[in-house]
């Protein structure tokens, strides 16, 4: 998990528009573009997201003492969606 970046934005608006052409179907609610980060500068991801037709928002997710002992329970650590999201990364680079 890293800090919001502005070319995230040119990403996530190629994501969900790819979502709209290829997977929405007629009565499907509109698709939405959210981006968990580690942290953001509000100035950045607001520029960044100027101008954008898609619905995209920017949020930073955190897992610590304060949330309650069952959010805690059901959430994953920062730690753990690292490790996923390096194993996604090892086999989309492997073709597995």
């Amino acid at each position: 998990m890293v800090e919001f970046q502005p070319e995230f934005s040119g990403k996530m608006n190629f994501y969900v528009s790819a979502v709209n052409a290829l997977l929405r179907h007629a009565d499907d609610q509109p698709t939405i573009g959210i981006f968990l980060c580690k942290s953001k500068n509000k100035t950045v991801a607001e520029l960044a997201l100027q101008g954008m037709t898609q619905p995209i928002g920017v949020a930073t997710h955190k897992i610590g003492s304060d949330l309650p002992d069952q959010l805690k329970s059901i959430l994953s650590t920062v730690e753990q969606l690292e490790i996923e999201l390096e194993t996604i990364e090892i086999e989309r680079t492997d073709g597995t």
